[in-house]
């Protein structure tokens, strides 16, 4: 076997291609370690938006979009005294009715952005338990609170969203009330106001959904029979979690658009790397049957050119990772029906790893075979 120091002492002979090594390898795994924690991201945001213990109540046929949907106002009250298992506390039972209305919202010295408004009642956060006011109140007529991230959502400073400040939705001025936060799930991106304003700036009678908490998720059965027997209600129950479910399925071309981007930018770069081996390689062809000469092996030789590969390509995954660390990690990306956080844990971590072991790995071996390929009599000949 050949010393390790003479693989490290190597990689220093030509500057330029041990930087376009490390560059073109940071580059592959940065885009690796994005692609897995958007895709992380999203995936953990959608589903943790669902609770087992939550049932929605649809218009039939509005399955995949609760925004479409039309509830009668009464399927509110009826689903609270026929459905057994709705948690209850201090003689209140969990339902909430709700209006999801989709609409531009102006804020002054902002361009208008479209915007999630829920209407809801003080039930909502009954059923939203994962919903906590961070500063001021829930909404009355004429108000609106700001989920955490929905600054993020809307494309403006966090700071033209603070508690006083005037917005406009359909026309009508309405006053930031309060602010509140649900971790990690898409409702912060959200803006909530009273379900009589959005009832009234919708021009709707009706509502969206019903939404149930169910003390057991088994219970879900006596919501789906309430649903198949009230026939003139036309609703079809819903576990909150499927239908979260669903939505992550809807945004599954979205995460392979991610991937297939990510894997051509990084197949042009692991290329180019490759490449920039085949020419450093291709220069050493007679130092290579020099060593030969005097008794290494050509394993040793491979293991040898491996090992420079894989330290360059590891250098770039550091680098890659502190990159990661310092511009990607905790920023807030935004789609269309909210925003999640790209956090860079050990999974994203260990994936960028891999991929610069991977890298190191698959990049050499090829340069390499071709290096060592001639008769030791060619390659002493060889300039």
């Amino acid at each position: 076997m050949l010393p390790f120091s003479y693989a490290t002492r190597n990689l220093f002979r030509s500057k330029a291609r041990l930087l376009q090594t490390i560059g073109g390898s940071a580059l592959v795994v940065l885009l690796v370690m994005s692609a897995v924690a958007i895709n992380q991201g999203m995936n953990q945001v959608l589903s943790a938006s669902g609770s087992p213990h939550n049932v929605i109540l649809v218009g039939t046929g509005s399955e995949e979009s609760v925004q479409r949907s039309e509830v009668p106002e009464r399927a509110a009250g009826i689903a609270t005294a026929s459905i057994p298992g709705i948690s209850e506390a201090l003689g209140i039972r969990a339902v909430s009715g709700e209006i999801h209305y989709m609409n531009y919202l102006d804020l002054p010295g902002h361009e208008r952005t479209q915007a999630l408004v829920r209407g809801v009642s003080p039930e909502a956060l009954r059923v939203h338990s994962e919903v906590r006011m961070l500063e001021g109140r829930f909404p009355r007529a004429g108000e609106v609170m700001i989920g955490r991230l929905a600054w993020r959502k809307l494309g403006v400073p966090e700071n033209s969203l603070r508690i006083g400040r005037k917005v406009r939705l359909s026309g009508q001025e309405l006053t930031i009330s309060g602010r509140f936060a649900a971790p990690g799930t898409v409702l912060e991106s959200e803006v909530w106001a009273t379900l009589g304003d959005i009832r009234v700036l919708s021009q709707r009678d009706t509502l969206s959904c019903v939404v149930l908490r169910l003390d057991d998720p088994a219970d879900f059965a006596e919501a789906d029979l309430f649903a198949k027997q009230r026939l003139d209600l036309e609703l079809t129950a819903l576990r909150e979690s499927d239908y979260y479910g669903r939505l992550s399925n809807f945004f599954g071309p979205l995460r392979t658009m991610i991937w297939i981007t990510a894997g051509l930018i990084g197949a042009g770069a692991l290329f180019g790397g490759v490449n920039t081996l085949y020419a450093a390689f291709a220069s050493r062809v007679r130092e290579m049957g020099t060593l030969q000469a005097i008794g290494f092996s050509r394993t040793a030789l491979v293991l040898s050119l491996v090992q420079e590969s894989t330290l360059a390509c590891l250098t770039g995954t550091l680098a890659a990772s502190v990159i990661a660390l310092l511009f990607l990690d905790g920023r807030t990306v935004p789609f269309s029906i909210g925003a999640f956080t790209v956090e860079i844990g050990p999974g994203v971590a260990l994936t960028g790893i891999a991929t610069g072991l991977f890298l190191g790995l698959l990049g050499a071996l090829p340069p390499a075979i071709r290096c060592l390929k001639p008769p030791l009599p060619v390659a002493l000949r060889m300039s």
